[in-house]
C-alpha cells in the first residue's frame, strides 16, 4: 500500500511538473506567433496507394466526415422515434419548424408550395453540413472551409443544383427565357452570372471562415486561457451558422429568381395576348358598326 502511494505521488509530481512546463510555454514571450499560425494554416496531406494510383486525403476531408457524422447523430437524437399519439417531441418540433421556415422562405422567392418543398431537403443539407463543418473549429479541429477546395466544391454543387432545378421547374424553354430576359443581348452577361455566382459563394465562405480561423489561432497562441473559448462562441459557432444561412439563402434565391422571372414573362405574355384579343374584338365591333 505504501509503495503504491509513493508511486502515485511520484507520477502526480511528474505530471504537474510537465503540466506547469507546458503551461509556461503557452505564455512564453519568445514564441514565434507568425510561424505557429503558418503551421496551423498548412494542410495535412496523406496519400494512399491503390494499385498504380495515389489517393490524396487531407485534413479537410477527414474533418468534414467527422462533422457530418456528428450532425447526423444530433439529428437522430432530435428526431427520435415517432410517438404513438402523433404528438411532436421538442426535438421533432425544432426540425419541423426549421423545415417550414425553409419552405416559407423559398416561397417568398417566387416558388410555389410544391417547388419549395422539393428544394427544401437540399437547402437544409447545405445549411446543416456547412454549419457543422464551420462550428467544429470550436473544438480545435481545423474547419474544412479554410481549404479553398471545400468552398469551391460546395459552390459548384450549389450552382449545378440551381441549373438542374431551374430546368425541372420551368423546362428548357423557361431556362432560355431566364437568359434572354429582358433582352436577348443579355445572354453573355447571364451566362457569366453562372460563373460569378459560385465564385461569390465560394469566396464569401472561404474568406469569413479563414479570417475567423486565423483570428482564433492568434488568440489561442497569445492569450490561451478563457478568452479564446468566449470568442469562439461567436467566431466559430455563430459566425459559422451565419455563413451557412447566407450560403443556403443565396442558393434558394438563385432558383427563385429564375422561377419568378419565367412566371413574370408568362404573365406579361398573357397580358399582351389579352390586349391583342381586346383590340381585335374592338376592331371587329367597329367594322360591324360601319357595315350596319
Amino acid at each position: 500500500m505504501t509503495t503504491a502511494l509513493i508511486m502515485a505521488g511520484s507520477w502526480l509530481s511528474e505530471f504537474f511538473a510537465a503540466f506547469a512546463e507546458k503551461f509556461a510555454e503557452r505564455f512564453s514571450s519568445d514564441k514565434d506567433i507568425g510561424s505557429e499560425i503558418s503551421e496551423a494554416i498548412l494542410q495535412v496531406k496523406m496519400y494512399f496507394n491503390v494499385g498504380d494510383y495515389k489517393i490524396l486525403i487531407t485534413d479537410a476531408i477527414i474533418v468534414t466526415w467527422v462533422a457530418v457524422i456528428a450532425m447526423l447523430i444530433v439529428l437522430t437524437f432530435l428526431i427520435g422515434k415517432p410517438s404513438k399519439d402523433l404528438k411532436l417531441t421538442k426535438g421533432q418540433a425544432i426540425v419541423v419548424s426549421l423545415t417550414e421556415l425553409v419552405i416559407s422562405t423559398a416561397m417568398s422567392f417566387g416558388m410555389n408550395r410544391k417547388q419549395a418543398e422539393e428544394v427544401t431537403p437540399m437547402i437544409l443539407t447545405f445549411g446543416l453540413v456547412i454549419t457543422a463543418c464551420n462550428s467544429i473549429s470550436y473544438f480545435h479541429l481545423p474547419p474544412p472551409a479554410k481549404n479553398i477546395a471545400f468552398p469551391i466544391g460546395c459552390a459548384i454543387t450549389a450552382i449545378i443544383y440551381v441549373i438542374v432545378m431551374t430546368f425541372k421547374f420551368v423546362g428548357p424553354k423557361g431556362f432560355w427565357i431566364t437568359l434572354t430576359t429582358p433582352i436577348v443581348v443579355m445572354i453573355p452577361f447571364k451566362l457569366l452570372d453562372y460563373v460569378v455566382k459560385p465564385l461569390s459563394l465560394a469566396l464569401r465562405l472561404f474568406g469569413n471562415v479563414f479570417a475567423a480561423f486565423i483570428f482564433m489561432e492568434f488568440l489561442s497562441i497569445s492569450v490561451p486561457i478563457i478568452l479564446p473559448g468566449v470568442a469562439g462562441l461567436w467566431f466559430d459557432i455563430v459566425d459559422g451558422l451565419i455563413q451557412a444561412i447566407v450560403f443556403s439563402y443565396l442558393t434558394m434565391s438563385y432558383i427563385g429568381e429564375n422561377v419568378e422571372s419565367v412566371n413574370e414573362y408568362n404573365e406579361s405574355a398573357e397580358e399582351r395576348e389579352l390586349e391583342k384579343r381586346l383590340k381585335r374584338e374592338k376592331k371587329a365591333k367597329k367594322s360591324k358598326t360601319v357595315a350596319a
